[in-house]
């Protein structure tokens, strides 16, 4: 699912479906599920729902490494809690209740790398007003009134709205190293078709000085979603400026 929205250079590794998640982890099914020392620290004192959660993904993030032909090291958190990863390499995680994945490009194929994933249900009341921008909420008002024909009622669009703007951060903030708040960064969307999955693209225009990357100041960042599986996705690929 969310290696379908990423650009050919970068890997993705996934699991979803309690079962199958149950399994991977129960079994091995994602290979060497041993958590490395500093790792197991960070959830000495979770509960069993976290330490699961925390695993699986990394399990993921380190398969992601050998198809990359990297061997697997720990993935800790570094400042905001965004992964630290291996040199060389950008990428990003998600998990959610019944999924986790996790994503990875060499740095000199992208510059930045957004992921996440939802449960595709509406968010809960009031938080959409927090998250989004008066040109947001009219925009998905919009694509709701457009019907099947743009993916309208087939997509809980104020939770695909909040993943976008997960994904965003997630791309944003190794770049520059700064919080970017809901508010600072306006998102519009496309659709393809209601179909059994639909899915599209995304722009998120930064309301704030963007990143700069090989010496340009980057003005948006673009992505692309999808529904399935009772899940939604989001994914935003930072690439190289042209020089």
């Amino acid at each position: 699912m969310i290696e379908e929205l990423l650009p050919a250079t970068a890997v993705a590794v996934e699991a979803y479906g309690d079962e199958t998640l149950d399994a991977a982890y129960g079994a091995g099914g994602l290979g060497d599920m041993t958590l490395y020392p500093e790792e197991e620290a960070l959830v000495s004192r979770a509960v069993a729902k976290r330490v699961r959660e925390f695993t699986l993904v990394r399990a993921c993030a380190r398969r992601a490494m050998e198809k990359l032909g990297v061997p697997p090291q720990p993935v800790l958190p570094g400042e905001r809690g965004a992964p630290q990863w291996p040199a060389g390499l950008v990428g990003s995680m998600t998990h959610c209740e019944g999924y986790c994945a996790a994503t990875l490009v060499r740095a000199t194929d992208l510059a930045s790398i957004g992921i996440d994933a939802e449960p595709h249900q509406p968010l809960p009341e009031g938080v959409l007003d927090s998250v989004a921008l008066p040109t947001e909420l009219a925009h998905l008002r919009a694509l709701t009134a457009a019907g099947p024909g743009a993916g309208g009622p087939a997509v809980h669009w104020d939770r695909l709205l909040f993943s976008a703007k997960e994904a965003v951060y997630k791309a944003w903030f190794p770049l520059t190293g700064k919080w970017l708040d809901f508010s600072e960064a306006d998102i519009a969307f496309t659709a393809t078709g209601p179909g059994p999955h639909p899915y599209g693209t995304f722009r998120a225009r930064l309301l704030v000085p963007g990143p700069v990357v090989d010496g340009r100041e980057v003005g948006h960042f673009d992505g692309r979603w999808t529904v399935r599986h009772g899940l939604l996705a989001t994914a935003v690929s930072v690439p190289h400026q042209p020089v």
